[in-house]
């Protein structure tokens, strides 16, 4: 009888463990292609009715990767542009059009915004998300085609009357395009890893971001309730997920991490925490606010669940997102 109990115990005790790395495994390649969210005809409207509100103009921008991928999204201007530039990412599984909540409010203030489609998201091109690290090598590629064409339509321009070198200007204090990034989840995670290896971001918010991919499928292993038990039970999980998508894809899992890139590199970051977000809870953030070194904030927003602070605080989200581009767009 005595060994029965045994037997029975170890069962009931190696069973979620073996059954939480099975489950692991096959989840690998899924976390590689996540659901693809199509932009239909009704989300194409529902974006043009959204531009027509502010008086905003679209146009197709089409970008390619540097392995290859095209990448496809839109450059949207305000009526009345104010010469900087912010980029949107948006969350897993979705579309260009998951971020038109906060395009509204910055097209009114004056900002053209860039609106990609992640690689394999939406209409982009490429055969896996890597959640940062190929993402931030296209966030260069959108940049460089961000400027080379404005500068190709006359619009990155001199703003005085007169040569500068004529008035006594030296080139490094000629007015200049400022480019912002704002990111929600995924979207969070990839932009503050873009902004730590391309300077030319000179601020971020970042929304619910995870603070690395180990830390983010242990919130997953947990049933997204319950991060101690994605940690010890169900931590086969995260081991085998991740060690098959290291051997599909090469993915360097340590190196895809917004907590290490804010500590790469100094620049000033907003970063929004959902107080009930039981996807990527607030002490993703946290982490990443205790290893930034640049200028820093961390907004907890109450009562919000996941990557919804817009529609919980809108006034407040709109004022602490402006004020921070309004300071660095008016640097010199």
């Amino acid at each position: 009888m005595r060994r029965r109990l045994i037997r029975i115990a170890l069962i009931l005790l190696l069973f979620p463990p073996l059954l939480a790395a099975v489950a692991g495994w096959l989840a690998g390649p899924m976390f590689l292609h996540p659901i693809r969210r199509e932009l239909t005809p009704d989300l194409l409207r529902e974006a043009d009715a959204s531009f027509a509100v502010t008086g905003a103009s679209r146009e197709d921008f089409d970008v390619r990767a540097v392995d290859g991928a095209l990448l496809r999204g839109w450059k949207v201007r305000p009526k009345n542009p104010n010469g900087n530039w912010v980029l949107l990412f948006h969350g897993v599984a979705d579309n260009r059009v998951g971020v038109i909540g906060p395009s509204e409010f910055l097209l009114r203030a004056g900002y053209s915004v860039v609106m990609m489609d992640a690689r394999a998201h939406g209409m982009s091109g490429g055969p896996i998300a890597t959640y940062g690290w190929l993402e931030q090598k296209d966030t260069r590629a959108v940049i460089d085609a961000l400027l080379a064409s404005e500068r190709d339509n006359g619009r990155i321009r001199q703003q005085c009357k007169e040569p500068p070198h004529l008035l006594g200007i030296a080139p490094s204090a000629r007015p200049r395009l400022h480019l912002f990034a704002f990111g929600e989840s995924m979207g969070a995670g990839i932009v503050l890893q873009s902004a730590a290896a391309d300077p030319r971001i000179e601020a971020v918010v970042a929304e619910a971001p995870f603070a690395n991919l180990r830390e983010a499928a242990y919130d997953y292993a947990g049933l997204r309730k319950y991060p101690w038990l994605g940690k010890t039970l169900f931590a086969p999980f995260t081991w085998t997920l991740l060690y098959r998508d290291k051997k599909l894809a090469g993915l360097p899992v340590a190196e895809v991490s917004p907590q290490k890139a804010v500590a790469a590199r100094a620049f000033p970051v907003l970063l929004i925490c959902d107080e009930k977000d039981e996807a990527l809870p607030c002490r993703h953030s946290e982490s990443i606010y205790a290893a930034a070194r640049g200028p820093k904030q961390l907004w907890v927003v109450p009562g919000a669940f996941h990557t919804a602070a817009l529609g919980f605080q809108p006034e407040e989200f709109r004022r602490r997102v402006l004020s921070l581009f309004s300071a660095y767009g008016s640097a010199p």
